[in-house]
């Protein structure tokens, strides 16, 4: 079914052409029929005759309670947008010559961010002469995805970007 906006529609008095394509309030097809019938069905049944497709030939209109149309409508909006989880990536860097007290930290701050449903970008920088041991900044990573391992999974590999290595993890999706 497309969803339609109020822009598309017009009701009753607003439409204006010469002949619809009717459809019923149980969504029977009641063929085509002049406007001033369609209307006059409309207002028998006292509910409203909606233009849902204005640029089908002939329009389509709609005997409908718009009212209670347009409601329903907002309710499913709003119910969407509750649905919808806004997903965002926090940065946690380290070093490759990270002491181990430093790592829990990071690692503990990694694990929250997990816990809470965020995905996690994991970076380590290089600097000076560092960057032509790149297996030791490797080794960090490896270690970081394996101690997040039962709340996390990767999701992209470490890789090198420039002087920074950097792999993302997302949560584990919720088996329900």
């Amino acid at each position: 079914m497309r969803i339609i906006a109020k822009k598309d529609l017009f009701i009753n008095d607003e439409i204006r052409v010469r002949e619809v394509r009717l459809v019923g309030l149980d969504g029977e097809q009641m063929g085509i029929k002049p406007l001033s019938e369609a209307q006059a069905i409309a207002d028998d049944a006292n509910v409203d005759l909606v233009l849902i497709q204005p640029q089908a030939t002939p329009p389509v209109a709609k005997i409908m309670n718009y009212g209670k149309f347009k409601f329903e409508y907002q309710k499913k909006r709003k119910e969407q947008r509750k649905k919808q989880s806004v997903v965002t990536v926090k940065e946690v860097r380290l070093s490759p010559v990270i002491d181990k007290g430093d790592f829990e930290t990071k690692l503990r701050n990694g694990r929250k961010f997990l816990e809470k449903g965020n995905k996690v970008k994991v970076s380590i920088r290089f600097k000076g002469r560092m960057i032509t041991h790149k297996e030791i900044g490797a080794k960090v990573l490896a270690e970081f995805a394996e101690k997040t391992q039962d709340i996390a999974i990767i999701e992209q590999r470490a890789k090198m970007d420039g002087r920074q290595m950097f792999m993302q993890l997302a949560p584990i999706p919720d088996k329900k």
